[in-house]
């Protein structure tokens, strides 16, 4: 572990944690977190951005100086389907875009409470055929989320099984939130642990999020979704995380499934810990793990139908 992030560590628990558990004002979280990604997070030279609309919303397209044409990634943001924009994550976006010469897309999503589930789900899904639409070739494209992002990119990729929709070439996940119920032994285990997130902020998300439809609804907790025929998976959570074992016991299932999965679990790492390129070494070695993903997954055909 590196002493970056041994300072990162006790500060995010110092400040982000009690400020989470605090929280109640969705407004007030959305504007600060917006302010905190300008002042730490910083994208690399040689990134171009701009919003275009995509299924009647906004997405943000992020590419690259140097892009291998038709390399994409469809991105998902976190925020416990409450607060976070593609602006809080376009520079760990870049960054990745940038390692891999794709472009990145990333479409604003619906957010609680004012659009509880299933308008997110929703909207993701038409956002991915409206990509599709203008031409994406689904063997070059790759599918991604982190947190309640990796939530909806899993309940995304169970939609197109389900739907015989064209299937992308991976699809991978940073610390995803993967069941609403919170069913897993770390959400207790790990609750003095986790550095960031706090186990009452995160059921209270929870809340607002499904206005009432059971937690247990594939497509709000994708864990127990079915994802036979889906394409590669790859995944990475902390051991520390109060949402370590959603990620493990979609391992399990997808294997179980016959799908193809890589499960990464690192040591005494915040939650979504590459958002902090510009600060830990760790978060630079894990973008470098998944670029190579990226581009593995991108020379081979994708499943389609």
């Amino acid at each position: 572990m590196s002493l970056r992030s041994r300072i990162l560590n006790p500060y995010l628990r110092l400040t982000e944690k009690p400020f989470l558990t605090r929280a109640s004002n969705p407004a007030a979280l959305r504007r600060i977190l917006e302010i905190k990604s300008r002042l730490f997070f910083h994208s690399p030279l040689g990134v171009n951005r701009a919003w275009h609309d995509l299924a009647g919303a906004p997405a943000l397209h992020i590419t690259p100086r140097e892009t291998n044409f038709g390399r994409t990634l469809f991105y998902i943001h976190g925020g416990a389907h409450v607060f976070g924009s593609p602006s809080t994550h376009a520079a760990m976006l870049s960054s990745l875009a940038k390692r891999v010469g794709a472009r990145a897309v990333l479409p604003r999503y619906p957010l609680a409470p004012e659009q509880p589930f299933p308008a997110a789900p929703d909207h993701c899904l038409a956002a991915y055929r409206a990509l599709l639409a203008t031409g994406v070739n689904p063997a070059e494209l790759i599918v991604g989320g982190d947190s309640a992002g990796g939530n909806l990119a899993f309940a995304l990729l169970a939609d197109l099984c389900a739907g015989g929709d064209p299937l992308p070439a991976g699809v991978f996940a940073l610390s995803p939130l993967l069941d609403l119920s919170s069913s897993g032994d770390s959400i207790r285990a790990n609750a003095a642990r986790d550095v960031i997130l706090p186990t009452s902020r995160l059921k209270k998300a929870a809340q607002n999020y499904l206005n009432g439809h059971a937690a247990e609804d594939p497509r709000a907790s994708p864990l127990f979704a079915d994802f036979t025929g889906a394409p590669p998976v790859w995944l990475t959570v902390g051991d520390t995380e109060i949402l370590l074992d959603d990620s493990v016991r979609l391992a399990e299932r997808l294997k179980a499934q016959r799908v193809k999965v890589d499960l990464t679990v690192e040591q005494d790492l915040p939650h979504v810990w590459p958002i902090f390129h510009n600060l830990i070494p760790e978060a630079n070695a894990t973008l470098d793990q998944l670029a190579a993903w990226i581009t593995t997954q991108t020379e081979t055909s994708a499943p389609t139908r």
